[in-house]
């Protein structure tokens, strides 16, 4: 409700985001230039008491910006390894900007820490901590080179501009949010916190197992979605179960329904996709 006061037209994008942290999973935003896809996650970040890393990525990117610096007295002794600590590897929330810019070294290491939460830091691989990394681009990566990490965001969800109907409150809103930090209010305390999600997580799986008459349609869905050329992987398919999950602990249910499978919409693969699925 506090990002909703904030953000106008943002409501499903924010369900969205917080059934990805529910659920361990990653969330990419994509649109132009504009649109509150990074103040929606820092914002969004802020109410969540948890080790919090964003950057602005580019093909000039180099590892230790993400990953932290050599250890140089390590090193000195014969030892490679990075110093972690503030950095990537060591946070719990991340917000990689431009993620579709980053160049191969980048992009390498980036795959196990989003699918396996691992990291190979001088030959030894450490568990991070990673609750969810929310992606922002200004347009779909149509380099093949990318798909593999386009993949790893298991939902992908379109920022617009707001259209005329919406322009007024969108004024009235946006004044507001200027003039409180022109002000310097104090920072809203956080909703919650890493632990308190993780803690969740437990009841989440408890909501894995859904009906067969749901997996049925379910099933039907996914076919469909197939058939309009829709690549989705099975990796992805079974994945989509804990945001199902998540969706109906959020919503205080003790089983998923047909009302959790909105999230199949945000599947797509292109913004021709996204325009199918929304229909």
């Amino acid at each position: 409700r506090a990002l909703e006061s904030q953000f106008l037209g943002k409501q499903e994008t924010i369900r969205l985001m917080v059934l990805s942290v529910l659920a361990g999973e990653h969330i990419a935003l994509i649109g132009p230039p504009g649109t509150a896809k990074s103040a929606l996650v820092r914002t969004f970040a802020k109410y969540i008491d948890s080790k919090y890393f964003e950057y602005l990525l580019t093909r000039f990117t180099e590892p230790n910006e993400l990953f932290g610096p050599v250890d140089i007295p390590a090193f000195r002794q014969g030892t490679y390894r990075r110093r972690t600590e503030g950095m990537m590897p060591d946070s719990e929330i991340v917000f990689l900007d431009e993620i579709f810019k980053s160049n191969s070294a980048i992009l390498n290491a980036l795959l196990t820490i989003l699918n396996e939460r691992k990291f190979n830091n001088g030959g030894t691989v450490i568990d991070v901590p990673l609750l969810s990394v929310f992606g922002a681009s200004n347009e779909v990566p149509a380099d093949e080179s990318l798909q593999a990490i386009f993949d790893r965001f298991l939902l992908r969800v379109r920022s617009d501009h707001l259209d005329a109907y919406h322009f007024q409150e969108l004024i009235q809103r946006g004044v507001q949010l200027e003039l409180e930090r022109m002000v310097n209010q104090p920072e809203q305390p956080a909703f919650t916190s890493a632990k308190d999600i993780l803690a969740a997580r437990g009841e989440i799986a408890r909501r894995m197992q859904i009906s067969d008459e749901l997996m049925a349609t379910y099933k039907s869905l996914v076919f469909q979605i197939r058939a309009e050329g829709v690549s989705l992987s099975d990796r992805r398919v079974v994945k989509l179960l804990k945001l199902m999950a998540a969706s109906a602990w959020f919503d205080g249910r003790a089983t998923a329904d047909v009302s959790d499978l909105f999230i199949l919409k945000h599947t797509w693969n292109t913004l021709e996709q996204a325009e199918i699925l929304d229909g």
